[in-house]
């Protein structure tokens, strides 16, 4: 069974596929700084080379044979350019020094997915399956598969043919009170069993009833949504009643799933933290 497990105190997993071990990270927002301005007038120093420092940081300390991001490498929508062109043109040459660079599109990805097409390995809204070497896709029980999404979109149905997806997008977070009524956010992960139905919607009926037909011998596969790379780049209070999540197929496709935060913390049902 392929295995996603959090780097403690980081908001980043790694998953051994076999041939290949893969740092997995979401919603790095690139040029957030930039959009900030323009989009809220806000004016706030960069931290681009932070984020690069962070990932580099991961990359040697897992030591991954892979990056993997989980959509929205870029912030501002669109084909990047002046301070958000520099800031990714320096990321991936830093990523790409040390192993190759895969990107599943976000919604914030078109232009950069198109900029950089030659560069790095992308992989379209829908997602896919990240396999080890010599799988042919036809092998539930292959050590190393991994389903991977951005999450703005209905999803490709061969992402329930995977022990384990991994989305982003969401950028969840809990909002947690203290004795004294006042109140922190922290990021969090996301984890439980998925309900293919909901989970593909009108998309393809046929594969989510064969998925969750309770007569096969393999359950639906878990879902890990992941908090965002970027501090800045706000997100979902995934534990305050009326908020709104931002993926079509969530929260139904989560009836069930735990919050953890960063350090490792299991918090239980996040509906109940």
């Amino acid at each position: 069974m392929a295995r996603v497990e959090p780097v403690v105190g980081r908001p980043a997993a790694v998953a051994d596929l076999g041939a290949e071990r893969v740092l997995l990270v979401a919603d790095v927002h690139a040029g957030i700084e930039v959009g900030l301005r323009y989009e809220r007038g806000v004016e706030l120093d960069s931290h681009a080379g932070k984020r690069r420092e962070r990932l580099v940081e991961l990359l040697e300390t897992t030591d991954a044979d892979r990056l993997v991001v989980l959509g929205d490498l870029a912030h501002r929508i669109g084909a990047p350019d002046g301070a958000e062109r520099e800031e990714l043109d320096r990321l991936i040459e830093t990523v790409l020094d040390r192993v190759p660079m895969t990107l599943v599109e976000g919604n914030h990805d078109g232009g950069v997915a198109e900029a950089f097409a030659d560069d790095i390995d992308v992989i379209p809204p829908t997602g896919g399956v990240l396999a080890s070497d010599g799988d042919d896709g036809d092998d539930r029980d292959d050590a190393g598969r991994v389903g991977v999404l951005h999450g703005h979109t209905w999803p490709n149905p061969a992402l329930l043919d995977v022990d384990v997806i991994c989305m982003g997008h969401e950028h969840p977070q809990v909002r947690l009170a203290d004795a004294v009524g006042g109140s922190r956010t922290k990021r969090a992960w996301l984890r439980g069993g998925i309900d293919p139905v909901a989970f593909l919607g009108d998309s393809d009926g046929d594969a989510a009833e064969a998925a969750s037909d309770p007569s096969t011998s393999t359950p639906p596969p878990e879902l890990v949504v992941f908090p965002a790379f970027n501090e800045r780049s706000g997100g979902t209070w995934v534990n305050v009643e009326g908020q709104s999540f931002l993926s079509p197929f969530l929260p139904a496709a989560l009836p069930s799933a735990d919050a953890y935060l960063l350090d490792g913390t299991r918090l239980g049902d996040y509906r109940r933290v």
